[in-house]
């Protein structure tokens, strides 16, 4: 296969990973998941600067489809979309970021990892692309990143896609009395701690792959392979550590305020497909009362999945996202 560089894909070649040469291909054979013809496909890596940042994110090619941006969760990085990145580049310019601090972005000076910092890098690196409209697709953290930008940009997004993106239940927001003073007391303890906090590390990458099958247990093995691959760092010491900062699971200095979340969301006009893992531990997202606050908002909830629904059932996660944004190849589940 000739690579076409200009639209940011490359050929399938021999590479060499944290000291580990592999061929990539990431068909999970036993689950089903592989995407046919697609094998030979790896994204490229780009870089861009926001608020002083080096930040990266991969292209998938096709350069001249409409753009269409994955936003990963918390400790996350984007090849865990390599997957549905696969399925939909044939319709789309897809990208896919590793947010600040994840993946192979680099880690913010003074620990800034709040919602509005990620989505104003979300907003820099599609204002520097310019093809809006852009579709955008996000899970966990990186769902409630792309509905944040929806609102507030509202006239640059096409439609968005949020994968258990609503965050805790608005009861648990609404019950928070602590006073501004007192939780921003709790976050300086919390800074203070957080550089005595052991990072796990581990002797050898299959051994970051069991740990990470053991959060989730619906991986199969090549899943986790690949995940754990693309998840780590491989240390002077031959030791593996995740790539992640460990400060961007840090609380924010800010009390949350529920109103201003669904503020935000009331402002996006284009529409809204809401995902949940039936087995997830997150609110039924048919049933949240939140989606009164979306103009334009459908649920769906796919069985037999938890929070990592584009792991766990992506078949089904693409029939109902394909349909959504108006292209399916397969019937509808049922």
């Amino acid at each position: 296969m000739v690579a076409n560089i200009q639209q940011g894909l490359e050929p399938r070649r021999v590479r060499n990973y944290n000291g580990v040469t592999v061929i990539p291909d990431i068909l999970i054979q036993e689950k089903g998941c592989g995407v046919p013809g697609q094998l030979d496909l790896e994204p490229t890596s780009h870089y861009y600067i926001s608020q002083r940042l080096k930040l990266h994110y991969v292209d998938w090619g096709n350069s001249n489809k409409p753009l269409l941006a994955l936003v990963h969760g918390g400790s996350d990085h984007a090849r865990t979309w390599d997957w549905v990145a696969r399925a939909l580049r044939d319709d789309y310019h897809v990208i896919a970021l590793d947010l600040r601090g994840h993946g192979d972005s680099e880690w913010a000076r003074g620990s800034r990892y709040t919602m509005i910092e990620y989505v104003a890098d979300l907003a820099q690196l599609l204002t520097q692309l310019d093809a809006f409209p852009v579709t955008l697709i996000g899970h966990s953290i990186g769902g409630g990143i792309v509905l944040q930008y929806s609102g507030v940009c509202c006239d640059s997004v096409a439609k968005v896609v949020a994968i258990e993106g609503l965050g805790p239940p608005l009861r648990r927001l609404q019950a928070q009395k602590s006073s501004a003073h007192g939780h921003m007391q709790e976050w300086i303890k919390q800074m203070r701690d957080l550089p005595n906090r052991k990072r796990r590390r581990f002797k050898t990458l299959d051994a970051a792959a069991q740990r990470m099958r053991e959060v989730n247990n619906c991986l199969s093995d090549e899943q986790a392979r690949h995940l754990a691959l693309h998840s780590t760092n491989r240390d002077e010491d031959d030791m593996y550590s995740w790539k992640f900062d460990s400060y961007v699971n840090a609380m924010s200095p800010y009390p949350s305020r529920a109103e201003t979340t669904l503020n935000v969301w009331n402002l996006i006009t284009c529409p809204a497909l809401l995902i949940g893992g039936e087995d997830s531990n997150a609110p039924d997202v048919e049933k949240d009362e939140r989606l009164q606050a979306f103009r334009n908002a459908q649920a769906s909830t796919i069985p037999n999945a938890g929070h990592h629904v584009h792991h766990d059932q992506l078949e089904y996660l693409l029939r109902v996202i394909q349909e959504f944004l108006g292209r399916s190849d397969t019937p509808s589940p049922p």
